[in-house]
């Protein structure tokens, strides 16, 4: 295939040396006795790196027409021989891999030296594009660090529109650091790109185990090809890591799915372990031009990921806590995540990890403390993870205009991004614009078709707009997608309750059950239930149970959610020392700033101005940029003090800055329309029925809002009484009966249960 050898032909790949003009392999100096045929094979390969190289180019190189016969079982035999002699296996391939049928490809990093070679193309028919290698010789930087390309002109172009699978590294050293800890490198690094679509990690999970591979296999060769075909998506982006020495080789391949041909290659060399995620990032820059993104965009959005973290093994476990947390949910991610940073106390994306697990696990104080450290790390990331980073930050200290601007920033630069679209519709639903939430989720859902949040979400913002039977065919469609998870399950429980479904909501309790961050949270919904029913005692005993739940998995703050939630109810009740001594409970669990929130609003509801004052003063004092508090929070709760001293037009008049927020899930776990529930019983003080009667009604029309919170139900028992008020008995009577059937099973002693029995008396 050369009409002139070049004097110097050898050549290095792993731990081998191969000199082709002397037909000698030699493995750490120690040399490895191959036959004439496996050695001549082993050459040709070399000499085409990460191309094809067909069974009948083999043949006319290799063997005479005259023994075409016998020239299956000759290949297969020498093959077997090549295989042994490097130690290389079929199946898991490391340097052979087999393209079945068609013939073999060399897929490690190869260094040639000391000179260059010109190479002469393999030709494998019309549809292949001639191509050649250029190596540059190594040349040792002042870091120790050298580098060398490969150039060819791809067979098929990528498109931003395109999809790329990212396979697993092909690790030869024998250090298992670089498991895992290399592919989530990679990953960072061309999630910078706004060029290249990596398909997601939820959609290869899935694809995969259809495939019938566990979570633990690999994904490399052929049936990362299938992987990449069955998705839809355009190349197959591998890596490889071999040491040299006391050097390290690190290659990156693209190979596309439906040819099998080599897109690109990109190879680059670390002097030490330390620095092989700088010649991991300098390898992933240049194979992102060659990809097709453009210079401007490539220096852009290039940060090296030894920036973010320079520890191999905090990179390892980062990537086990996002593999995890995919996988399993938030909670089983967090030691791995937590691991990280103590490897790495600067290591920002595993704060921000930390702080959207423990978000989603309704613990926002140890989100927001775990989100400010990222923040303060963020000038050492990449532009894409800076945005993340931001708006957790915002979101975590609640400053909604400010996170909507990083959403909108990120959407500008990520178009195809999900995750800000989902978040961007987050901030519109706590702000009550659900329309605007629908259509950000929807936009969510469309980008990650594969995400169970993104069906969570758009099954929510369905929910508040009454859109009941949307919500259960989302529903519908992420378990059909075979995508769940908490989230998805306490908006089917609300959608059950919403019903009247009580079999389901029950199925979806016994979901639940023994799940860490799962169980607790439905076991309060199923607290809730029973409280809006007037079955007091078993919503007591469930709210117990959601408590001791949450503290079995570590969630002190969640269980005082859980515990202030029951407080609530008993306040609506009227039961002034259970609610109080709830509160008590429930700070003594945690002092965040959440759970100071919905102690101040159960304090005010049961006359304890005193207390609720001063949490009240100095939430605002702590927290001044904070929008839903300052705006919907603080005008609640001071409302309430105001009611509980009967002062209704200070109560009215505090309630006017809630107004724009009022409808909002207001980023927290008890919003249930409280401004508006509040405004009702200060219009009733203030003896306007008719003024008091719209604000119940609302209530009433927003069930999807309030859910299964009790004032749902005291709510038709509140607008009967506007309307007595009002002078209207006809629709005074029809609100009690609603209240007094939805009662008939409840515990016969409340007090607000008798005095509704006897107000209904005497409208007969």
């Amino acid at each position: 295939m050369h009409q002139h050898e070049p004097a110097g032909r050898i050549v290095r790949f792993g731990s081998f040396e191969a000199d082709l003009k002397e037909g000698k392999l030699t493995k750490a100096g120690i040399r490895i006795h191959l036959q004439e045929q496996p050695l001549q094979i082993l050459a040709l390969l070399l000499e085409h790196p990460g191309q094809l190289v067909t069974r009948e180019e083999i043949r006319q190189k290799l063997w005479s027409r005259d023994t075409f016969v016998e020239f299956d079982d000759a290949l297969n035999t020498a093959m077997r021989k090549l295989r042994a002699a490097l130690n290389d296996s079929a199946d898991n391939p490391r340097f052979l891999e087999t393209v079945p049928r068609r013939g073999y490809r060399f897929i490690a990093p190869v260094v040639w030296t000391p000179e260059s070679r010109a190479v002469t193309p393999v030709k494998s028919g019309p549809s292949r594009h001639p191509y050649f290698w250029l190596a540059a010789a190594l040349i040792v930087a002042g870091a120790g660090v050298a580098g060398f390309r490969h150039f060819r002109r791809p067979a098929l172009q990528i498109t931003s529109r395109d999809t790329i699978v990212l396979a697993d590294f092909a690790n030869s050293t024998g250090d298992t650091v670089f498991d895992d800890a290399l592919k989530q490198a990679l990953a960072v690094e061309l999630g910078q790109s706004p060029f290249l679509n990596v398909l997601s990690d939820r959609r290869v999970s899935e694809t995969w185990g259809m495939m019938g591979h566990s979570a633990s296999e690999r994904i490399t060769g052929d049936a990362g090809r299938e992987l990449c075909l069955r998705t839809g998506s355009k190349a197959v982006l591998g890596g490889m890591i071999s040491s040299l020495g006391s050097h390290y080789l690190i290659g990156l391949n693209a190979v596309a799915c439906s040819t099998g041909d080599t897109l690109v290659q990109e190879q680059s060399e670390a002097a030490s372990k330390e620095e092989v995620l700088k010649a991991l990032s300098r390898a992933a820059s240049i194979l992102r031009t060659k990809l097709g993104e453009s210079l401007p965009s490539v220096q852009k959005f290039d940060v090296p990921i030894e920036v973010t973290t320079p520890s191999l093994e905090a990179l390892k476990n980062y990537s086990m806590g996002v593999r995890v947390a995919h996988e399993q949910g938030d909670a089983p991610s967090i030691p791995f995540l937590k691991r990280a940073v103590e490897l790495d106390r600067n290591f920002p994306m595993a704060y921000a990890q930390l702080a959207i697990a423990y978000g989603n696990l309704s613990q926002p104080s140890v989100a927001l403390e775990y989100a400010t450290k990222a923040f303060e790390l963020s000038d050492r990331v990449s532009e894409r993870e800076k945005l993340r980073i931001s708006a957790a930050y915002f979101r975590a200290t609640g400053e909604v205009e400010k996170e909507g601007q990083i959403y909108e920033l990120w959407i500008a630069d990520y178009p195809r991004d999900p995750v800000p679209h989902e978040n961007l519709g987050a901030s519109y639903f706590n702000t009550g614009q659900y329309d605007k939430a629908l259509a950000e989720f929807q936009e969510g859902s469309g980008l990650a078709p594969d995400h169970v949040v993104s069906y969570a979400n758009l099954g929510a913002a369905y929910l508040c707009l009454n859109r009941l039977e949307e919500a259960k065919a989302t529903f519908d469609q992420a378990l059909a997608h075979k995508l769940d998870g908490g989230w998805l399950r306490e908006n089917m429980y609300y959608l059950a309750f919403l019903r009247g479904d009580a079999v389901e909501m029950e199925r979806q309790v016994a979901w639940g059950a023994g799940k860490p961050g799962d169980e607790d949270p439905l076991l309060s919904k199923q607290s809730d239930t029973e409280a809006y029913y007037g079955r007091f005692n078993q919503a007591r005993d469930l709210s117990r149970r959601a408590v001791v739940s949450a503290l079995r998995a570590d969630s002190r703050e969640a269980a005082a959610f859980w515990q202030l939630n029951a407080a609530l109810r008993e306040a609506e009740l009227g039961n002034t020392a259970s609610a109080r001594q709830g509160v008590t409970a429930a700070l003594a669990l945690s002092s965040g700033r959440d759970v100071k929130v919905a102690a101040a609003l159960a304090l005010a509801r049961t006359g304890g101005a005193a207390r609720a004052k001063a949490l009240a003063e100095e939430l605002g004092k702590n927290y001044p940029s904070n929008t839903l508090l300052m705006l919907y929070w603080l005008p609640t709760i001071n409302a309430a003090i105001e009611l509980s001293k009967r002062n209704s037009s200070q109560a009215l008049a505090d309630l006017e800055a809630a107004v724009p927020y009022e409808l909002g899930g207001a980023g927290t776990f008890i919003s249930y329309l409280y401004p508006v529930y509040v405004r009702g019983q200060a219009y009733l003080l203030a003896r306007n029925g008719a003024a008091a009667a719209a604000e119940f009604q609302k209530v009433l029309n927003h069930r999807g809002i309030v859910q299964n919170f009790v004032t749902g139900s005291l709510a038709h028992l509140q607008i009967g009484r506007a309307y007595a008020m009002e002078g209207d008995t006809a629709k005074a009577k029809g609100a009690y009966q609603d209240f007094l059937k939805l009662w008939k099973d409840a515990d016969p002693d409340i007090l607000i249960l008798k005095e509704a029995k006897a107000e209904y008396a005497k409208l007969q």
